[in-house]
């Protein structure tokens, strides 16, 4: 399957979570994309992206939300369906835009615990998820730059 088409599930997913355990097990399944689409790209991606993409499998594959709340064996991850990603910007900006909600459903958790464990693997879900998203960005960033006209081809 498609990663846009997996980010949007995983939007969805996150705006219907509606307890804690929801929210972190979305947050744990948006890392594990993140992990997914890095780990794709850094195989068959654009060549001069690769490193970057590496690195965000690397950066994914972090969350401590997933020692807490594992998903559902029922379900499994949703990554585990990312089969390919067709259009590299498009799914990286989608999946920046997952980052950044997966990051303020963190903050309403982590401002309601009342319990340590919770409070700080919140915090490390957060800080992984915003690294993701700082990774995901920059490959983004290159492509783009990459695809802009050179000042050249204009005259």
């Amino acid at each position: 399957m498609d990663a846009v088409r997996i980010i949007a599930a995983s939007r969805h997913g996150l705006a219907q979570a509606r307890t804690v355990q929801d929210i972190v097990i979305e947050a744990w399944q948006a890392q594990a994309l993140a992990e997914a689409v890095g780990s794709l790209l850094a195989i068959s991606g654009p060549f001069e992206v690769r490193a970057k993409a590496r690195r965000l499998g690397e950066a994914g594959g972090r969350s401590g939300a997933a020692v807490l709340c594992p998903v559902p064996r029922s379900y499994g991850p949703r990554a585990a369906q990312l089969s390919e990603v067709q259009d590299s910007k498009v799914a990286l900006t989608d999946l920046c835009g997952l980052l950044a909600e997966v990051c303020e459903a963190l903050v309403s958790v982590v401002c309601a615990a009342e319990e340590d464990g919770l409070y700080w693997t919140c915090v490390e879900a957060m800080d992984a998820a915003d690294e993701s998203r700082d990774r995901a960005a920059a490959i983004l960033k290159q492509l783009l730059v990459r695809d802009r006209p050179h000042d050249r081809d204009l005259a």
